[in-house]
């Protein structure tokens, strides 16, 4: 792993009413980690993945993101060359984000939209470089075979293996993925992120995901960062995070929900 942060976010806030869902967030990711955003419903999780994209801007008084050195947005104002930055940065979502009337492969190719004539790409003249593409990005995720299928045919597991196999069309190197399991059954959960983890391990992506099984949390990546009413908790190696300090995250409700082998 690099020393060299690709994502560095300085006392970022962002405000929703009278709730303040980030409140004065600092964090710095470096090349090449996969990290675990965990903590209790509306603790702040999607709401910071949605700044690092600017997708949701930041409060006008106080923040800085920024993303491979260059702006993303800064005291309120997305930068007007956040275009770059998400070119190089792919989104997973919880619910997919698929067109569910297209093809599995027409949707993974979309990927590539960032780079080619936008009016090739809609009316489904992919060049030959983004067909190959995305037709290894879709064997790379184990779901080639279902190609020329429409996205909604096909199961909760495939459809989220193809939103990563998009990202991967999108040449992204970060990967943002928020709760991608949290709508799945536990085999195919259990596989999009062994699919993340060894994109990691072995492409050097940096991922980062957000998370309600704690479990996934402590096998899959070797850092983890829990927010709780807007602010960093904890911020460390899963070994950190004992029983105490978990209950001390989720409240004592927690405690019913630990597993064998919790770290005491």
């Amino acid at each position: 792993m690099s020393d060299a942060a690709v994502l560095s976010i300085k006392d970022v806030s962002k405000t929703f009413g009278q709730r303040r869902a980030l409140d004065r967030v600092s964090l710095d990711v470096h090349r090449g980690e996969m990290i675990a955003l965990i903590g209790p419903s509306g603790s702040g999780k999607s709401t910071l993945l949605r700044s690092i994209t600017g997708l949701a801007p930041i409060d006008a008084d106080t923040g800085r993101i920024e993303a491979f050195g260059a702006a993303v947005q800064a005291k309120g104002k997305v930068s007007d060359k956040v275009r770059d930055a998400r070119i190089r940065i792919g989104f997973v979502f919880q619910q997919f984000n698929l067109v569910g009337r297209l093809s599995l492969f027409s949707n993974v190719a979309l990927g590539s939209l960032g780079r080619i004539n936008f009016w090739r790409g809609l009316i489904g003249l992919w060049p030959a470089e983004t067909k190959t593409a995305a037709m290894a990005a879709l064997a790379r995720v184990g779901v080639a075979e279902y190609a020329p299928q429409r996205a909604n045919t096909l199961s909760g597991g495939q459809q989220q293996r193809a939103a990563i196999a998009r990202a991967l069309v999108q040449k992204a190197k970060i990967i943002l993925a928020d709760e991608p399991v949290a709508s799945l059954d536990p085999v195919s959960a259990r596989k999009v992120m062994e699919i993340l983890s060894d994109l990691n391990s072995a492409d050097g992506l940096t991922v980062i995901v957000t998370l309600h099984q704690v479990d996934y949390a402590l096998r899959y990546c070797r850092r983890v960062v829990a927010l709780k009413a807007g602010q960093i908790v904890y911020d460390g190696p899963p070994g950190g995070l004992t029983r105490k300090r978990l209950i001390d995250i989720y409240g004592p409700e927690f405690e019913d929900v630990f597993w064998e082998g919790a770290p005491s």
